[in-house]
């Protein structure tokens, strides 16, 4: 019978190190390439706008993206759940939700060194919600119909009788027109605010569910102008018809309050089911790469300084913003539909 000949047994302590070795090079490529689990994300935002992203983050990361997506009724949603939480997180076109939902205490504190790209005036002072581009409300306007110089320059003008029809505004319970009211409570107060708004919804010659109703009436000469976020002025200029169309940024004299300055981003839910691939989604949203697309996408404008703004759009730097920090309207957020509605403003149409 021939014997097997006997090998020589390995150290004990070469074998050790060579099972760590193993472990640690298994771990670190199961962290850097794939991920586990799932990210649940509430969306009100065009979903058009979103997919894309959510579509690159499940595929460079392994995690599973579910979305639902919706509008105003989200906010609602998120707060009704507190004690059975759902999503993960929650993409957002307006700061006064967010700041409102952490006001709440539905939103985590977040701490990644990651929003140190966005300016304080555009985050909570916790980091649970981050904008990651700017919206400015503007007044739109057909140059076959009136000229800039012609146009009113200040929001307070539209209350006047000479532009009684003339004009086009959302119905109020819009998400954009909500915050826009918020800001101007907390600059005007309640009083002028309200008496704005009810000669806004006497003097507006047509009241719509959403802004691109607004932006291809007033391309088509349905009425001269209407108030709009400054994207959609740029996507009407890239129609092939009815283009001819300019902008005013409202307020911008020495002694005026400057344009408002609205915010989409992101925020954090709290007691989130998947938490870990919450704060994951998060930083990763705050790389350039996504920041970049998250705007240029929508015609936004990027509130990291480090990165350009799209081309034909007007940089912040270049107008007078309302000064104004967003995290400021969560106050005076809640009661804007309340007093929307006392002005006579219907919330809906």
């Amino acid at each position: 019978m021939n014997s097997l000949k006997q090998k020589k047994p390995v150290p004990l302590i070469l074998l050790v190190l060579i099972i760590t070795a193993l472990a640690v090079a298994l771990n670190g490529c199961s962290t850097a390439d794939t991920g586990s689990g799932e990210l649940i994300v509430y969306n009100a935002r065009n979903e058009t706008f979103v997919k894309p992203l959510l579509d690159n983050f499940e595929e460079e990361t392994g995690i599973r993206v579910r979305v639902l997506s919706g509008r105003e009724e989200l906010v609602n949603q998120i707060a009704e759940e507190k004690d059975n939480v759902q999503a993960d997180i929650f993409i957002s076109n307006d700061a006064g939700a967010m700041e409102y939902l952490r006001q709440q205490n539905l939103l985590a504190a977040n701490n990644t060194s990651q929003l140190e790209s966005i300016d304080e005036r555009f985050r909570a002072p916790d980091g649970s919600w981050v904008g990651l581009s700017a919206r400015t409300r503007i007044l739109i306007y057909n140059k076959d119909l009136i000229s800039e110089e012609e146009m009113p320059q200040t929001l307070q003008e539209l209350a006047d009788p000479e532009w009684e029809g003339r004009f086009m505004i959302t119905r109020g319970g819009n998400s954009s027109m909500v915050t826009h009211t918020a800001a101007l409570r907390a600059v005007w107060g309640d009083q002028q605010t309200r008496e704005w708004l009810a000669a806004l919804n006497k003097n507006a010659g047509a009241i719509t569910g959403g802004h691109t109703d607004i932006r291809k009436a007033v391309g088509s000469g349905e009425h001269p102008f209407g108030l709009v976020n400054n994207y959609y002025y740029h996507l009407q200029l890239e129609e092939d018809r009815n283009n001819n169309v300019g902008a005013v940024y409202p307020d911008q004299g020495k002694d005026e309050i400057g344009a408002f300055v609205n915010v989409a981003g992101v925020a954090l839910i709290n007691e989130s089911p998947n938490e870990q691939n919450a704060r994951r989604f998060i930083d990763w949203m705050l790389e350039d790469e996504q920041q970049e697309e998250f705007s240029y996408h929508s015609r936004e404008t990027p509130l990291n300084p480090e990165i350009p703004t799209p081309e034909g759009a007007k940089e912040i730097d270049r107008y007078k913003p309302m000064e104004i920090n967003l995290p400021d309207l969560g106050p005076h957020w809640p009661d804007a539909k309340n007093l929307i509605q006392e002005s006579g403003l219907d919330l809906g149409i």
